[in-house]
């Protein structure tokens, strides 16, 4: 490093920590509410506090709520299930060119967040508060207030979060219910919006985009239950050729009342050539059918899932033929929508003022093709098909995870199965 850039390193770095200093020196006075600057709107106030939104259906539509409908369920563990299994790696800036870092961040970031996290399970708790309530917070664990070095970090639930305007600075205020409030500037926290972000917060997927979607799926589920607990019956019909009589009419009118008294259930007695024509099903619980099928469409064109990726279509088309190519697009057309704001979240934060160092997301494993094609690939980038070589063996195995061979670092790296050039190659080739 120069010296001019060690003093340019400086002065960033000492505008930073002097930051941080004032920010002490407010959180008193914010934690206590006493900052008029930060408090809530009524909206926030209701997303805060899980307010529920009524739907047309007369459903009440809360991010909880959402999540007991199958398809949303299906959809956000899918993406929070996704990105929290990826691996996160972390790579070293060398001019022009990259490479892998053996960086300490590593192991928090894929291994084991803080204690009591895993990193898998902490992704996954801040993906689907990004996806049910908007926002996806965090909060970065240092060795002291002054470090700018991070030792570990810590998903937060969404009602613990409030953010608010300090001037022209936004501090997030947590209250965490079990110990008095505090207030982290944002350096401290690790914050993932949705599509809607105003600078503070984000609307709710569930109860803004999918609102209807989720009051219908509900409604739905609601009358579904109803209709089994009540015996699961469809209407009927009953037919005879022959005219009945008063008395027969009367039986069968007790009959019918008995029948209702006991839920539905028991014998229906029958006379005067009456025989019972079951419907096969009545125009309401067609259109029960229809909707439950239409929402889950919606819900997952809200997500941006495919919906044979959450069960819903053929048995051959959810997981047959074609599944290289439904992990593709769904890493291009739908996670990376996620992935790329992560990413500038992290290195934004994890290292304020020089940037030798960044991470990245490593989708290869859900972007491979299958076995055939993989190696075909392979081939290719070893230059077996006649272009020239990118890649060497070891290369590929490690894509495999496969340890190097040690026999082809005692042949030079020379692979034994690949033959010497015939002597009229090697002329052509000079």
């Amino acid at each position: 490093m120069n010296l001019e850039a060690g003093r340019h390193e400086s002065r960033v770095l000492g505008s930073w920590i002097a930051g941080r200093e004032g920010a002490a020196e407010r959180i008193g006075v914010a934690a206590l509410g006493e900052n008029s600057s930060s408090s809530l709107t009524m909206g926030e106030l209701t997303n805060l506090l899980g307010a529920a939104h009524r739907s047309s259906s007369g459903s009440a539509v809360t991010a909880e709520t959402g999540m007991r409908v199958s398809a949303a369920y299906g959809c956000m563990s899918l993406i929070a299930g996704a990105i929290a299994t990826l691996p996160l790696g972390i790579f070293e800036r060398k001019g022009n060119d990259r490479d892998s870092a053996d960086h300490e961040y590593w192991w928090m970031l894929n291994e084991l967040a803080s204690d009591g996290w895993t990193s898998a399970a902490a992704w996954e708790a801040i993906i689907l508060s990004k996806l049910s309530h908007g926002d996806g917070f965090g909060e970065w664990i240092r060795p002291s207030f002054y470090s700018n070095r991070v030792i570990g970090w810590k998903p937060l639930p969404r009602h613990t979060v409030s953010p608010f305007k300090d001037g022209d600075v936004v501090r997030y205020r947590i209250s965490p219910g079990d110990r008095p409030a505090y207030v982290l500037d944002r350096a401290d926290i690790i914050h993932l919006p949705s599509l809607g972000f105003d600078g503070l917060t984000s609307p709710s997927p569930l109860t803004y985009a999918a609102l209807e979607a989720i009051g219908t799926a509900l409604a739905a589920q609601e009358y579904t239950g109803r209709f089994l607990a009540g015996g699961g019956n469809f209407d009927y019909a009953l037919r005879t050729a022959s005219k009945l009589d008063k008395p027969q009419l009367e039986q069968l009118k007790a009959s019918l009342i008995a029948r209702a008294q006991n839920g539905g259930r028991g014998p229906l007695i029958l006379s005067g050539g009456l025989e019972p024509a079951q419907l096969s099903v009545n125009s309401k619980d067609a259109e029960i059918l229809a909707t439950r099928l239409f929402t889950v469409e919606e819900i997952c064109r809200i997500f941006g899932v495919p919906p044979t990726m959450v069960g819903h279509g053929g048995a051959v088309s959810n997981w047959g033929t074609g599944v290289a190519q439904q992990g593709m697009g769904f890493v291009r057309y739908t996670l990376q929508r996620h992935l790329t704001p992560i990413q500038q979240e992290l290195n934004s934060k994890l290292w304020p003022v020089r940037q030798r160092f960044f991470v990245e997301y490593v989708t290869a494993a859900l972007e491979r093709g299958d076995l055939k094609a993989r190696y075909d690939a392979y081939r290719t980038a070893l230059g077996r098909a006649g272009e020239m070589p990118f890649m060497d063996t070891d290369e590929v195995r490690r894509l495999e995870n496969m340890p190097p061979n040690a026999k082809l670092k005692m042949n030079g790296g020379k692979s034994a199965e690949q033959p010497d050039p015939a002597p009229g190659e090697q002329q052509d080739a000079s």
